[in-house]
């Protein structure tokens, strides 16, 4: 498993953030998700079944634009 911290433009409002956490958390191969900080989640995956990418783009589908810490 691998871990990444990703960071999210702008602070996402509370609902805003609960969207992005639960479209992390339903994608195969994410094992854990947790937001650090208004605007930033932890998320733990596995690197055989996403990438990187495949997380930031889940994040832009819920509207938000991200990139890694």
């Amino acid at each position: 498993m691998n871990r990444v911290l990703i960071g999210i433009r702008g602070e996402p409002t509370p609902e805003g953030m609960e969207r992005v956490l639960k479209a992390l958390k339903a994608l195969e191969g994410v094992a854990q998700v947790q937001a650090t900080g208004p605007a930033q989640v932890l998320v733990e995956y596995d690197p055989q079944s996403l990438t990187v990418m495949d997380l930031i783009r889940t994040i832009r589908e819920e509207g938000f634009l991200a990139g890694m810490l």
